[in-house]
């Protein structure tokens, strides 16, 4: 079984751009959004995903994913089906020590909110944080992308 490990925290400043190794731009829909499994797919640059995740931990640090690779042309098709709302956004990759922050630059409905996650082997894992790293919001719901369809960032 595969385990996702993660902290989230909101960004304060853009200087993590100029500090970033490369870009991505995602889009992505959700087939599920029940806490319990989301199920999204993924056009990340030239390559199509699928995402099992299960229900997050206590501290919403970890839960179980599952990915596969699959067509472009697949996730076209199954975008069509998805619930209603579409997460549009850039990841940056934001390499620090031993660790790569994943920043997600959120346009659309979600235009203004960045969000900062870096993955870790155990939750108390210890990691350096850059200077543009603001609030952590590890575990807050609203901030999961499946939730920022629904309830998208311009409408807090």
């Amino acid at each position: 079984m595969a385990q996702e490990i993660e902290r989230k925290f909101l960004v304060k400043s853009d200087q993590f751009k100029a500090e970033a190794s490369k870009s991505t731009r995602i889009t992505q829909g959700y087939l599920s959004s029940v806490p319990e499994r989301t199920v999204r797919v993924r056009i990340k640059g030239d390559h199509g995903y699928i995402t099992v995740k299960g229900i997050g931990s206590g501290s919403g640090a970890s839960r179980y994913e599952w990915e596969k690779e699959i067509p472009v042309a697949e996730v076209d098709e199954l975008l069509k089906i998805c619930e209603p709302g579409v997460i549009d956004k850039t990841r940056f990759e934001v390499k620090m020590g031993n660790h790569t922050f994943e920043v997600d630059e959120f346009y659309g409905e979600n235009s203004g909110l960045i969000v900062a996650e870096v993955e870790l082997s155990a939750e108390d894992e210890a990691f350096g944080k850059p200077e543009w790293l603001g609030q952590e919001v590890t575990g807050d719901p609203k901030y999961f992308n499946s939730m920022l369809m629904k309830n998208p960032f311009s409408r807090w």
